[in-house]
C-alpha cells in the first residue's frame, strides 16, 4: 500500500528472507565469508549462534547462495529428531536409496559409500541444522559420531550448526564435551547498534529503489534501537509498520510516535509512549486504505478530505541576507541580537491574513502564487515536485525579499508558492519544478543553488499538494 507513496519497487522490511537484501553490516558479511571459506576447507563442525530474530536464517540463505556448486546442502529443518532417524533424514536429503526399514548400520555404510564417492569426484557434502539449540542431546551426540566419517586427510561430511543462546548451554554439559570440542569455528550474531541500524535501514530502503533523503531521522532510530533491541527482524517489522503509518498520514518522514505505534501493535515491550501515540495500528489502516481510496479518485462523493500534515523542513536560513539590507529572523520566532532571545507572540489569524493580502497585492509573490494556482489545476497528481522551503505567514515580507536574491533569478519560472494551514497556524511551501519521475527529480535536488541545498530539500507528489 504505501510503496508508490515511498517511490518503492517492493517491500523493504519483509521477515522472510530476502538474499538480495542481505545487509553485511554488524559483522554479518565477515561471519559469512568466513562460514564459505571454512566451509570449502573442510573444517568439520561449525556453529552460529543468536538470538531470535538476529539474522541467523538469511545467513544460511546466503551461505547455499554463495558457496561453489561442487558443495552439495543437506538441510534440516526439523531438529527434534531422535538420534535413530537423523542419518535416515540426511540419507534421504541425499537421494539414497534406503527405506525406513534399513537400521543404522545399512543407513551408515550406504552413507559412507556416496560421501566417498562424491570426495573422489571433488565434490564436498555439507549439513546446515536450523534450531539446532531444540535437538535432543542424544541426537546431538549422533551429529558427532557422524563428524567421524573422514578419509585419511579430509572430512567427509560437515556440518553447520546454527541455533539460539540455548544451544551453547546444551554444548557446556559435560556428556556434550567431546562434541563441544569437534567444533572448529564459533560465531556469535551480535545486536545491531544504532549505528548499523542507520546504516541498515538506509541501505534496505535504496535497494527496493528509494530515491530520497533519509525518512528514519536520528531521534526515530534512537527509538527504533531502543525497542528493537537491535534484533533484524523486530527492525524489519517496526520499520514495516512505521512506513505504513506514515502513509495514512500522507506523511515521508518517519517520526518517533510511529515507531511507539508501531511497538505498540507488535506487543513489544516499550515504556515511554507518547501521548500522541494512543491510535490503534488498525485504525491507522484503516486511513492508510482511505488514503489510497483518495489518491484514486474513488472518493469523490465524500464532502470534504482530513487536512493533510507533511515532514516540517528547515524554513528560510537563519541569518539569509534580505535585499533591505536586514536578515531574518531565525526558524523559532526569535531575533538574533546581542541580548537573549525574545519570543515573539503568534499572531491571530485575521491579522495574518490581512497581513498577506497586502503584502501578496501586484508583487513577485502574487504573481507566484496566481502561477502556482494554473499549474496545480493541471498538473500530473503522479509526478513529483520538490519542496524547497517552507515558513511561517509572519514572515511573508522576507520571503518576498528572499525570492529576489539573484541566486533565486534563474529559478523564478519554475516556483510555486501555496499555502496550507497546520494546527491552526498558516504557512507558505515553496516548491520547484515539475518532474515525471523521482530519480529525475533526485537529480535535480543536486543541481539547485547552496542557498536551498542547506534547507534539505525532498520529494512531494503532486498529489499531496492539493
Amino acid at each position: 500500500m504505501y510503496y508508490e507513496h515511498f517511490g518503492l519497487n517492493y517491500p523493504p522490511f519483509k521477515i522472510t528472507p530476502d538474499t538480495q537484501l542481505f545487509y553485511s553490516g554488524g559483522n554479518r558479511g565477515l561471519v559469512l565469508d568466513v562460514l564459505v571459506y571454512a566451509i570449502e576447507s573442510g573444517e568439520g563442525i561449525l556453529k552460529v549462534v543468536g538470538e531470535v530474530g538476529s539474522g541467523k536464517t538469511m545467513l544460511c540463505r546466503m551461505l547455499e547462495e554463495r558457496l561453489p556448486k561442487r558443495i552439495e546442502i543437506v538441510y534440516i529443518a526439523n531438529p527434534s529428531l531422535p538420534p535413530e532417524m537423523i542419518l535416515h533424514a540426511i540419507a534421504l536429503e541425499m537421494r539414497l536409496p534406503i527405506t525406513p526399514q534399513d537400521n543404522r548400520l545399512q543407513v551408515m555404510q550406504a552413507l559412507q559409500t556416496r560421501l566417498l564417492e562424491k570426495h573422489a569426484n571433488n565434490q564436498q557434502v555439507v549439513v546446515f541444522i536450523e534450531e539446532a539449540q531444540g535437538m535432543p542431546l542424544e541426537t546431538l551426540e549422533e551429529i558427532r559420531l557422524l563428524s567421524n566419517l573422514e578419509t585419511t586427510r579430509h572430512k567427509l561430511l560437515q556440518m553447520v550448526l546454527f541455533g539460539q543462546p540455548e544451544l551453547e548451554a546444551n554444548l557446556s554439559l559435560p556428556m556434550m564435551r567431546q562434541l563441544k570440542e569437534r567444533i572448529t569455528h564459533s560465531f556469535y550474531l551480535e545486536a545491531l547498534t544504532r549505528k548499523n541500524i542507520k546504516d541498515y535501514l538506509h541501505f534496505r530502503m535504496h535497494a527496493v529503489g528509494y530515491r530520497g533523503p533519509p525518512v528514519f531521522s536520528p531521534t526515530t532510530i534512537r527509538i527504533l534501537t531502543n525497542v528493537s533491541k537491535g534484533l533484524i527482524r523486530r527492525i524489519n517489522i517496526l520499520a514495516d509498520k512505521a512506513l505504513l503509518a506514515a502513509f495514512a498520514e500522507d506523511l515521508h518522514l518517519i517520526r518517533p510516535k510511529h515507531i511507539r505505534l508501531a511497538a505498540r501493535d507488535s506487543d513489544f515491550a516499550y515504556s515511554r509512549f507518547s501521548t500522541m501515540a494512543w491510535v490503534s495500528l488498525p485504525i491507522m489502516l484503516l486511513l492508510g486504505l482511505g488514503f489510497f481510496l483518495y489518491k484514486e479518485n474513488l472518493w469523490a462523493w465524500f464532502n470534504s478530505t482530513p487536512e493533510t500534515t507533511h515532514p516540517a523542513v528547515t524554513e528560510i536560513p537563519p541569518n539569509a541576507p534580505l535585499s533591505n539590507g536586514g536578515t531574518l529572523p531565525d526558524s523559532e520566532g526569535t531575533e538574533t541580537s546581542g541580548e537573549m532571545p525574545k519570543t515573539k507572540t503568534p499572531p491571530d489569524s485575521e491579522a495574518v491574513l490581512g497581513k498577506i493580502s497586502t503584502i501578496t497585492t501586484d508583487s513577485l509573490l502574487q504573481q507566484r502564487i496566481q502561477a502556482t494556482e494554473q499549474w496545480l489545476a493541471k498538473a500530473n497528481g503522479q509526478h513529483y515536485s520538490i519542496q524547497v522551503m517552507q515558513t511561517k505567514v509572519d514572515k511573508t515580507e522576507n520571503l518576498a525579499d528572499f525570492l529576489r536574491q539573484p541566486e533565486m533569478q534563474p529559478l523564478l519560472e519554475d516556483l510555486y508558492i501555496h499555502r496550507v494551514t497546520r494546527k491552526e497556524q498558516v504557512f507558505w511551501e515553496v516548491m520547484y519544478a515539475e518532474f515525471a519521475n523521482a530519480d529525475n527529480a533526485v537529480a535535480a535536488i543536486a543541481t539547485l543553488p547552496k542557498i536551498l541545498q542547506r534547507n534539505q530539500p525532498f520529494l512531494r507528489k503532486i498529489a499531496s499538494l492539493r
